[in-house]
């Protein structure tokens, strides 16, 4: 078990670097023009962050103790192929759900 302390210590230090590093780009560099290989390398920070949250769960799911399975990684590469097909995160999202359910229903 954490100690009050400590974990009231870990909850500031996270909230100061999220501010230091939000108010970097607001505070600090909002007026100023940006130079294009930067602003390159943002455009893609969104694009990747929901495949590193989604990836872990494909592979080492937590509902199958960690072990791999068909219906979670179906649902990934539905995701995966409606979303580069369409262009469409919604639909990428769906597809995905819709899978994952729908062969979770019938498997099950």
């Amino acid at each position: 078990m954490i100690e009050t302390g400590t974990l009231w210590t870990v909850i500031i230090l996270l909230g100061l670097g999220s501010f230091g590093l939000r108010f970097m780009f607001t505070g600090l560099v909002g007026n100023r023009a940006m130079p294009d290989w930067l602003l390159r390398h943002l455009r893609y920070t969104a694009v990747a962050i929901l495949p590193a949250l989604v990836a872990p769960q494909v592979v080492w799911p937590v509902a199958t103790g960690g072990a791999f399975d068909i219906p979670r990684a179906s649902a990934a590469v539905a995701a995966l192929m409606v979303g580069l097909l369409t262009k469409n995160v919604i639909m990428a999202m769906l597809s995905g759900v819709l899978t994952l359910y729908g062969l979770l229903y019938l498997l099950g």
